[in-house]
This record gives C-alpha cells, structure tokens and sequence, in this order.
C-alpha cells in the first residue's frame, strides 16, 4: 500500500482484529439497546406525567430532566461508577452502561414527548371529553398516539444520540467497541486501521438506524400533516 508521511496502510491489520472488534461491538450493541429501549419508555412516561401537569411528579420530573439534560454525560458516568461507590453502592461497567444512557436519553425524550403531546390540537381532546372520556382515557387515546406521532422524529434522533454516546464507555474501561479499539492500538500502535474501521463501523450502523427511523416516521406519520 501507498506510503502517507512514512505510514504503511494495512488493512489485513484490520481483518485479523475482526473477532476483537465483534466481541466489542455486541457489548456495545447490548448497552445500547437496553439504553434506548429504557430511554423511550422513561421519556413516554415522563413526558406524559409532565404533559398532564401531575402536582409534585411534574415538578420532580423537571428535576430530573435539568440535571441529566445540563451535566455532561461523562460526568454522570463517573458518578455512577466512582462516586456511588463511596456511598455503598458498587456498579459494574455493563451496568454503569446501559444505566447512564437510560437516564441521559430518557431526560431528552421527556422533553421530545412532552412537547409532542402538548402539540396535539386542544379541539381533539375537547371533543373527547365531551363525548364523556376521563381525563386519562382521553389521553391515552387521543394525546398519546397524536402527539406521539408528533415527537417521534426527535425521539428516533434522541436514541440514535444514545447509541452513538456509548463510546464514551471508554471512559471507565468498559470493553466496548472504542475501547477494544483503544487497546488494540495501545498494543499495536495502529492508530489509522483501528479508528477508520470503529468509524465505518459506527457510521453504517446509524446509517441503518436512520433508514428504520425514516421507514417508522413514515408509516406512524398523521394523515394530511407536513
């Protein structure tokens, strides 16, 4: 292969370190998914009981959404992994994993939920309650399938967010698909092959999940809506 500045491309470098970078990336596949599967059911929630003004679960859902949404992730990792720990309580790197990006993506879908359901059209739900449906009933067959609708594109950003922000694992030595990589250069010292290919990796992958959130929006969108 050509030569850049003294540096030997090797992509066989690349394809002997396959089996590493699976291993990897499954455990940042299993982070993700119970991340985002915890983010988009906390945010429906969440949002809902922000959405229905609830007295004293409202406000301690605003509590919640300014402190995960206005600290940096990495930061909400190390308390989770270095921080509890003085206070009794040891969890793992699986766990600090899917755990800090349930709490980081279920604080914006909160806010993406919300704002959908709060987007609905206050004549439908008028409508609904005049035909005699309970306030709840009325939302959870009015509000929450249209506004849900509503919020749908910034919710499938949200977790695709989710997904990407795994990486920051890296941070405490979880081995998922960058910290394979990491080590694999730390040992190897190549720097080019180990990050293009995560970089492939990560960018096929929000590729696909960009395609499925496109093909979702599309089937749930609202009949005449723009």
């Amino acid at each position: 292969m050509p030569a850049v500045s003294g540096y030997h491309f090797d992509p066989v470098f690349v394809v002997h370190h396959l089996g590493d970078l699976g291993s990897g990336l499954l455990r940042t596949l299993a982070i993700s998914a119970i991340g985002m599967a915890g983010a988009l059911l906390a945010g429906a929630l969440l949002g809902a009981i922000s959405a229905l003004r609830i007295p004293v679960a409202r406000q301690l859902v605003t509590v919640y959404v300014e402190v995960f949404r206005n600290t940096p992730l990495l930061v909400q990792i190390f308390f989770l992994y270095f921080a509890l720990p003085e206070a009794g309580l040891q969890l793992g790197g699986f766990t600090v994993g899917w755990l800090s990006l349930l709490l980081w993506g279920g604080a914006y879908n909160a806010e993406n939920f919300r704002a959908g359901f709060e987007a609905v059209e206050g004549g439908y739900v008028e409508a609904c309650r005049a035909l005699g449906f309970a306030r709840l009933s009325a939302f959870r067959h009015v509000t929450l399938p249209l506004g849900g609708r509503i919020a749908l594109p910034s919710v499938a950003n949200t977790l695709i967010s989710v997904f990407k922000n795994s990486s920051f694992m890296v941070a405490i030595s979880y081995p998922e698909l960058t910290e394979t990589a990491v080590n694999i250069v730390a040992v190897t010292f190549r720097v080019f092959e180990m990050f293009l290919a995560i970089g492939v990796i990560y960018l096929g992958l929000v590729w696909l999940m960009s395609l499925g959130a496109g093909a979702v929006e599309r089937r749930f969108a609202i009949p005449g809506g723009h």
